[in-house]
Order: structure tokens, then C-alpha cells, then sequence
């Protein structure tokens, strides 16, 4: 009886701090692709403004890799071990591989953040602001998918509510994308006049 009580009580703490983790890491790797982005448009400043802009956003990015993304992901990894190892019979369900199939490609983006990140450091990253945009919204949809997952387990609704929902969720992150490139050509214009003004009051 002990024992049983013991396990329930430490599988509850498991499932504390999986929380926890899941919170903190996708927290952090919402947060670490946006300073990608702000550290790509850097490239458009003058200089010295480009220079202080990229090493900043370069600190910013190992600091928020190294002491909250990955420390978020070790502990909601060792805390999902925690949990299966109290409850195996999870592993027989039909919904928990689908999940895990899900945390295994999160877990790749996590990687392949971290080596955006390197090239970044290094000034050989391929990727543009816009682009960085649309990878930023990748973690949201396996949010969503992983949680749904997690609330219905075997009884995954296929209604066609449930995929209005998912439609209206897509809608609501393409909507964000195009506010954000409508506000990003809004800035360029601005920028554009201001050193077309600088240029015919220095000619003047």
C-alpha cells in the first residue's frame, strides 16, 4: 500500500515538473527564433548600429539558449522518462507514440535551432527575417497537436468542428504573419523616405 501511495505521490511530481519543462522550453524556443529574427534584420542597419545590434542579439541568444531553452528541454525530457517509467502502460497506447513522434521532431527543431544559431554567430545564416517568421509558428502547431493529444488520448476528435478549430488556428497564424510583413514594409518605407529627406537636405 505504501508503495503504491509512494508512486502516486512521485508521479505527480514527475508530472509538476514536465510541466514546468514544457512551459519553460517553449517558452524559450518561441523567444530564440524571434532574436534570430530581430538579429537577421540587423544586417539592413548602418553602421555602428548593425555591428552592436548583432553582437547584442548574439549574447541575448546563447544566454536564453544555454540557461532556459535547453535546461527546459533536458527537464521535460528526463520528467516524460520519469513518468512512463511510473506508468508503462502508456507506451501501449496508440496516442502516446503519435505524441512521441510529435516531441521527436520538436526535439530536431530544438537542434536545428541551435545550429541556425551557430551560423548566425559565425554570419553565414541563409534565412531571412520573413522566413524566420514562418519557422517561429512551427512549435505553436505541435503545441496544439501535442496537447490535444494529451486531453483526448484515444478518442482524438475527427469532427468537423474539431477541424474548424485547427482551420481557424491556422488562419489566426497566418493573419499574425501577414500583420507582421505588412508592419516590416511599413518600417522600410519610413526608412526609405527618412534617407531620401537626409539626402535632399544635405544637397540642399
Amino acid at each position: 500500500m505504501r508503495s503504491l501511495e509512494a508512486d502516486r505521490v512521485a508521479y505527480y511530481w514527475f508530472k509538476a515538473f514536465h510541466i514546468v519543462g514544457v512551459v519553460v522550453w517553449f517558452a524559450g524556443l518561441f523567444y530564440l527564433v524571434r532574436l534570430f529574427i530581430y538579429h537577421v534584420e540587423a544586417n539592413d542597419k548602418p553602421e555602428p548600429a548593425r555591428s552592436i545590434l548583432q553582437e547584442q542579439y548574439g549574447l541575448m541568444e546563447k544566454r536564453l539558449l544555454n540557461i532556459i531553452t535547453t535546461p527546459g528541454m533536458l527537464v521535460t525530457v528526463s520528467m516524460a522518462i520519469a513518468l512512463l517509467i511510473t506508468q508503462p502502460d502508456y507506451l501501449q497506447q496508440g496516442w502516446m507514440h503519435a505524441k512521441l513522434a510529435f516531441v521527436a521532431v520538436l526535439l530536431g527543431y530544438h537542434h536545428y535551432c541551435v545550429r541556425l544559431l551557430k551560423k548566425l554567430q559565425a554570419g553565414t545564416c541563409q534565412w531571412t527575417g520573413q522566413q524566420l517568421r514562418a519557422l517561429n509558428e512551427a512549435p505553436t502547431l505541435l503545441l496544439v497537436l501535442i496537447v490535444m493529444l494529451v486531453i483526448f488520448k484515444n478518442q482524438f476528435p475527427t469532427s468537423a468542428s474539431v477541424w474548424l478549430m485547427v482551420g481557424l488556428v491556422v488562419t489566426m497564424l497566418a493573419t499574425i504573419q501577414l500583420y507582421a510583413r505588412k508592419r516590416r514594409l511599413d518600417r522600410e518605407r519610413q526608412e526609405a523616405a527618412a534617407t531620401s529627406l537626409e539626402a535632399a537636405s544635405t544637397q540642399s
